[in-house]
């Protein structure tokens, strides 16, 4: 199968995913457990607990503090009726995500920590000093809390966009030219040209342009469907993207 016929299929498939999304899908529930709004909580908790790590931090929290902080915030967003707050008017699970987490450090935390909520237990599996390597690397000093937890979400839409992109490529067998490719995609520090990418491939420089089309607008179809997963309104996709590119742009 070619290059160019795997993106239209993963295409197609990309589509289908934008009808009931993860937080479509919670909201759908109403606070209700069931089985598939949890798993579809979960899987967005797993996915965004470095955002809610990175506001902590920049809250005054230190490494091990942080990371006690965002487990027992996460214990409480997966407990029974907590959904029960996430009301359609929050569109978007990255606001419903901020406000819970103001709320909890506001009037929670202290509470949590004196009564000793969750007995240690880890909700989620956190790499603390893979978590404070990225924290160090991303974030300047002079960040709010609420820039902090903006860019490392933003971040963390891409980083996600790029894995499943990068796994698409692995299942062709063609992980060294993702490797390379990637380097060419909006938003990467990167000096390498297209001539150069050519000489490395070792093909024609309009073949190489042809293909980082390709590259590119599959990796833009994969970033629409990882927003998806996180608005309750797929027209509000553009607008979380633009928002996206203006964090990521933006410096300090």
């Amino acid at each position: 199968m070619s290059p160019a016929s795997d993106t239209a299929e993963h295409s197609d498939r990309s589509e289908g995913l934008f009808g009931t999304t993860q937080w479509s899908l919670i909201l759908a529930a109403g606070g209700e457990d069931s089985p598939q709004a949890r798993e579809a909580i979960e899987k967005l908790c797993r996915t965004y607990w470095y955002p809610v790590y990175a506001f902590v931090r920049k809250h005054g929290h230190g490494p091990d503090n942080a990371q006690d902080v965002t487990q027992e915030f996460f214990a409480r967003v997966l407990q029974k009726g907590f959904l029960g707050e996430a009301r359609p008017e929050r569109g978007r699970f990255r606001w419903f995500l901020l406000s819970a987490l103001r709320h909890f450090l506001a009037n929670e935390w202290d509470k949590a920590r004196a009564q000793k909520r969750g007995g240690g237990m880890r909700f989620l599996s956190l790499d603390q000093a893979a978590a404070e390597q990225r924290y160090a690397g991303e974030l300047s000093d002079e960040e709010t809390p609420e820039r902090a937890y903006e860019r490392s979400w933003s971040l963390t839409v891409i980083e996600q966009a790029r894995r499943r992109l990068r796994e698409e490529y692995q299942g062709m067998g063609n992980s060294a030219r993702f490797e390379l490719l990637h380097r060419l995609l909006p938003g990467e520090d990167d000096d390498l040209t297209q001539a150069e990418l050519a000489r490395q491939l070792g093909m024609p420089e309009g073949s190489v342009r042809s293909e980082l089309c390709r590259f590119r607008q599959r990796f833009a179809e994969l970033l629409r469907v990882e927003i998806a997963h996180t608005v309750a309104d797929p027209a509000d996709i553009d607008d979380e993207i633009q928002h996206l590119m203006e964090v990521v742009s933006s410096r300090g």
